[in-house]
């Protein structure tokens, strides 16, 4: 592993208060919606993250939603303790991703429709994996902030954009970044939520998402999700018709329902 990437994770701060309540009302059994909207009340940040996501016409509610106890009840805890986690990475990091030739903005975009997708797909066929699937697909692109930290640093940003433009697949661009930083933004995902403490299963299957067929059995359902998702919106397409095209591929080579899949991908596409 790259040392110097290395160094900087174990040097992150750990995880804010409301993210550790988060995570121990999640690991509890007898905790329930009303204590989970306490804990979140108490964050006028993630608050208003939530309530703001809850009314954008990706997630597709029908009615405005004006409380956080009604955000949290339609979203459920999963997919709460995923704005969490994305709410404490923009607390932490400073988010330049020049490199990857996507602003701040673009980067937190993605990230929302990466989650979107989940949401609208998983939640119809089987909601109890967005346990995991919700909060992965949030942080699907956490490692590139360090990486893109680590080549501005190294001075190698020209060097990276240069090969960037020519490829266009996530695979190809893990490639590249094993090429030139000896680590791909999955590994460094995956080491950041080791050092945070997060549940191993949550790293890895986002650390297995660019090859599933080497998962453990029990994670690679959801590192080919994870992957169909990625496939469908990333830094090169957003739902776009080659995206799309590529990712339905990859659902009828996992074996997952299609027709499923391709309403959840307009739910969102519609959207935008």
């Amino acid at each position: 592993m790259n040392e110097s990437i290395f160094k900087k994770i174990k040097a992150l701060p750990p995880l804010d208060d409301t993210v550790i309540q988060i995570q121990r009302l999640h690991a509890d059994e007898n905790s329930s919606i009303n204590d989970l909207t306490k804990v979140v009340e108490k964050d006028p940040m993630l608050t208003a993250n939530i309530l703001r996501s809850a009314n954008s016409p990706l997630y597709g509610f029908s009615q405005e939603i004006t409380t956080i106890a009604r955000a949290i009840s339609l979203f459920g805890m999963a997919t709460i303790r995923g704005f969490a986690l994305s709410s404490a990475i923009k607390k932490t990091f400073s988010i330049n991703l020049e490199p990857y030739d996507i602003t701040a903005q673009d980067f937190l975009n993605i990230s929302i429709m990466q989650n979107a997708l989940m949401y609208h797909w998983y939640s119809k066929i089987k909601p109890k994996n967005l346990e995991i699937l919700s909060p992965a697909s949030f942080m699907l692109e956490v490692g590139k902030i360090v990486l893109a930290h680590e080549l501005t640093e190294n001075n190698q940003v020209a060097e990276f954009k240069t090969k960037l433009k020519q490829i266009s697949s996530t695979y190809d661009l893990a490639l590249l970044e094993s090429e030139i930083l000896d680590i791909t933004n999955e590994e460094v995902t995956a080491k950041i939520f080791e050092q945070w403490n997060l549940e191993i299963e949550l790293g890895n299957s986002i650390l297995y998402s660019n090859t599933p067929e080497e998962a453990p059995d029990h994670i690679k359902e959801y590192a080919r999700a994870l992957k169909v998702v990625k496939t469908a919106v990333n830094i090169f397409n957003q739902l776009d018709d080659v995206s799309v095209n590529n990712a339905t591929l990859l659902i009828n080579e996992y074996g997952f329902e299609r027709d499923t899949f391709l309403m959840a991908v307009s739910k969102v596409k519609d959207n935008l």
